[in-house]
């Protein structure tokens, strides 16, 4: 016991030393925001297809003297292969990537040649289907303005890139499991390197770690980093214990299974080059890849423009119900009209859920430690009816805009939200699972009967499964048959309790 108490202090005295670490940044930001800046290739490959696309049909329109429709397909076609060949090519060709070590001129001049290949086949492919007397003069015209477009726009995307990482934005936070020689040549590496962020060091073995690293400080066991809430800025775990302690890292690895955060095995390669090479695959933190093999990037750009095209019309449709439902609110009962909670969100990331205020103001819970019940005497009449529509969760379309929440996920719990005397969150080990992917404002448990209060831990478990097997199977169409199921399915239960 006195040694624990000892080393309670020390640690107290070296946390206070070394705060934040000699590699923790200024300005700690969210996974989810990080992401935002990651998803950033697709939205810059749709700029680059809309001018290719436009810039093609313009010319066209110009060239020939009649409606592009009615043109000859002679005249059309090797417009279309060059165009195409380039949007092909640039995706292709990893130009959306932004790596780290990539420069500026050599990755336009990649874009100019890919522009360049382009011209040669919509020269080929004129050649071929054009008449004899008939020149490739207007196709090269067209392919060079093309050309000349994508470079100016690619030298735009670079230098947004570039600003972002030299603000910190893309640089990867990690943290590294295990106090051995292995991190200490991460955290050394890092140090001189200075393009990674090392937050802390995790190691199963308290009683023999130190209380910092090189200045990292140490922040805990692996049981404790399940709930450190440093996790929701992570990126990365790193776990950096000899591979050939296989029962330790099962362990381990078994055990960080149910964080929601990547992790990684960091070999110690008797090979400096490949070592180095290590170390700057977990520094590098590029655009992600528009390849489908990276599916969950896919999916999450696919979910994000899903939400704004749902969600902004839903806004501004359903604006004059919830002004009358916040004028309904103030004529009911004294009281904000909104209700704010604190809720997990994405990678286990506090956020603010809006909804509408359904209890009397004074006997609100944030932390949901007394979960509704039927007849709550809490519940304010406009309160019971809001609930039994679901129309107190219209307000966090404000959340789903702001890229917090999706339409459809997991429905995000309060942080602290208790089932009986325990909080819910331990009850089911794979619990953080759920937090994958953002909450939704329905999902694939609420339209299966998973809704409201959980009262049971079999509740817990039972609401925790439906996320899983929502998670593993998330498509588009998953996520419009869960929307169309959702008006019919809340406004015909009557027996779950809100």
């Amino acid at each position: 016991m006195l040694v624990d108490t000892q080393r309670q202090r020390a640690a107290a005295t070296v946390s206070a030393q070394y705060r934040r670490g000699p590699l923790r940044p200024d300005r700690l930001v969210s996974v989810r925001r990080r992401q935002d800046r990651r998803l950033a290739g697709h939205r810059f490959r749709a700029i680059d297809t809309l001018w290719l696309v436009g810039v093609s049909v313009i010319v066209l329109r110009g060239v020939l003297a009649q409606p592009l429709l009615a043109a000859p397909l002679a005249e059309v076609v090797p417009v279309v292969a060059g165009a195409w060949s380039v949007w092909w090519l640039l995706r292709s060709s990893r130009l959306y990537r932004f790596g780290r070590s990539e420069r500026m001129l050599g990755h336009l001049g990649r874009v100019a040649a890919v522009s360049a290949v382009g011209a040669a086949i919509a020269a080929l492919v004129h050649r071929l289907v054009a008449a004899e007397q008939s020149t490739s003069a207007d196709t090269l015209e067209l392919m060079t303005l093309v050309g000349a477009g994508l470079v100016v726009l690619h030298t735009a995307w670079w230098t947004m890139v570039a600003r972002w990482r030299s603000l910190g934005l893309l640089t990867p936070n990690l943290v590294v499991v295990g106090a051995t020689a292995h991190a200490d040549d991460l955290i050394s590496s890092a140090i001189d390197r200075r393009d990674m962020n090392i937050l802390g060091v995790f190691d199963d073995r308290a009683d023999r770690s130190p209380l910092a690293m090189r200045g990292v400080p140490v922040l805990g066991t692996t049981e404790s980093m399940l709930r450190h809430r440093v996790m929701p800025f992570v990126d990365l775990i790193v776990v950096a214990i000899d591979p050939s302690a296989t029962e330790r890292v099962g362990k381990i690895m078994e055990r960080l299974a149910v964080l929601p955060n990547a992790v990684t095995l960091l070999f110690d390669d008797p090979s400096a080059s490949r070592r180095a090479a290590a170390i700057d695959q977990l520094a590098d933190a590029p655009l992600a890849s528009l390849h489908p093999a990276t599916d969950a990037t896919h999916k999450a750009f696919a979910k994000r423009i899903q939400d704004l095209v749902i969600g902004v019309p839903a806004l501004i449709l359903l604006t004059p119900l919830m002004l009358a439902i916040a004028l309904a609110i103030r004529l009911d009962s004294p009281g904000p009209i909104f209700f704010r909670q604190r809720r997990h969100g994405f990678n286990n990331e506090e956020i603010v859920v809006w909804k509408f205020r359904t209890m009397r103001h004074e006997a609100a819970d944030a932390r949901a430690e007394r979960q509704v019940t039927a007849d709550d005497d809490r519940v304010t009449r406009i309160g019971h009816i809001l609930r039994s529509a679901s129309l107190d969760e219209l307000p966090q379309l404000f959340n789903v805009l702001a890229g917090e929440m999706s339409l459809v996920g997991p429905r995000p719990h309060a942080i602290g939200m208790k089932t009986g005397d325990v909080e819910s969150d331990r009850l089911v080990a794979e619990y953080a699972h759920r937090h994958r992917i953002k909450p939704g404002m329905t999902g694939w448990a609420a339209i299966n009967g998973s809704r409201g209060p959980l009262h049971e831990p079999e509740a817990v478990e039972r609401r925790v499964a439906l996320d899983v097997v929502y998670i593993e199977q998330q498509s588009m169409w998953l996520d419009l048959k869960i929307m169309l199921m959702t008006i019919p399915g809340m406004l015909g239960d009557r027996a779950t309790i809100r």
